[in-house]
C-alpha cells in the first residue's frame, strides 16, 4: 500500500505566500555591466543567437563599423534563426529580413562581432544583414524586403558614419577567399543602394 504523501505545513505555505508578494522593485535588477535584452534598431524584434556563435565586443570602441554585408540565408526565416540559436552552427549574423513582409529580427547586438562574412578582418568591421530566400529565386526579394533592409542599413551607416555606396554595402561574395554567391546574380543594388540613399 502506498504511503500518503505528508501535505505542507502552514509555516511553508505562509513563507511562499510572503516571498510572491515581495514588490518587484525589491529584486535585484540587471547585474552591472549586462545587457538589456532589447534590439538595438527599434523595429527589429530580438531573436538571440546563441553566446556559441558570435564574439563578445565593445564596438565600436573596439573595432571600427565601416561595412554593411549583404547575405541572403538559401533557408527560410524561422530556419534561419535556429541556426543561429544552435550552439554547433558557428555562424550567425546581426540582423535577419524576413521576405513576404520585410519584418526583422536582431540576432546579435551590433557592438558585438557576428561571424557572418567567413572572414574574421570582415566580421570584425562589418554588420551583416541576412535576407530570407535563394540566391537563384528573385520571386523573394520584394519591395517589402527591399525596403525595410534599406531603411535598416542606412540607420546603420548614418550611426557608424559609414558611406552609403557599393564600396562599404557590398555582397557576401565579395569577402576575399569566399566561396559564396550570396546575394545572388538577381538582387538589384542600384535599386537597393538608392533606396538606401533615400531612407
Amino acid at each position: 500500500m502506498q504511503r500518503a504523501r505528508p501535505l505542507p505545513d502552514r509555516r511553508r505555505i505562509l513563507k511562499s505566500a510572503a516571498l510572491a508578494a515581495v514588490p518587484y522593485a525589491l529584486l535585484p535588477g540587471p547585474r552591472a555591466g549586462g545587457r538589456t535584452p532589447a534590439p538595438d534598431y527599434p523595429l527589429a524584434e530580438w531573436q538571440p543567437a546563441t553566446p556559441a556563435n558570435y564574439t563578445a565586443a565593445n564596438r565600436p570602441a573596439t573595432h571600427t563599423v565601416d561595412l554593411v554585408v549583404i547575405h541572403v540565408t538559401q533557408t527560410d526565416y524561422s530556419g534561419t534563426l535556429a541556426v543561429f540559436q544552435h550552439p554547433r552552427k558557428k555562424v550567425s549574423a546581426h540582423y535577419v529580413v524576413r521576405s513576404a513582409d520585410g519584418y526583422m529580427a536582431q540576432c546579435v547586438h551590433e557592438s558585438d562581432i557576428a561571424w557572418h562574412a567567413g572572414s574574421w578582418e570582415h566580421n570584425t568591421r562589418s554588420i551583416g544583414i541576412e535576407h530570407e530566400g535563394w540566391v537563384d529565386q528573385p520571386g523573394y526579394f520584394t519591395d517589402a524586403m527591399y525596403e525595410r533592409s534599406a531603411t535598416l542599413t542606412a540607420a546603420i551607416c548614418t550611426k557608424y558614419g559609414v558611406p552609403k555606396d557599393r564600396a562599404h554595402i557590398i555582397g557576401h561574395h565579395e569577402i576575399p577567399g569566399t566561396d559564396h554567391t550570396d546575394p545572388g546574380p538577381h538582387w538589384d543594388w542600384p535599386r537597393y543602394i538608392g533606396l538606401v540613399n533615400s531612407a
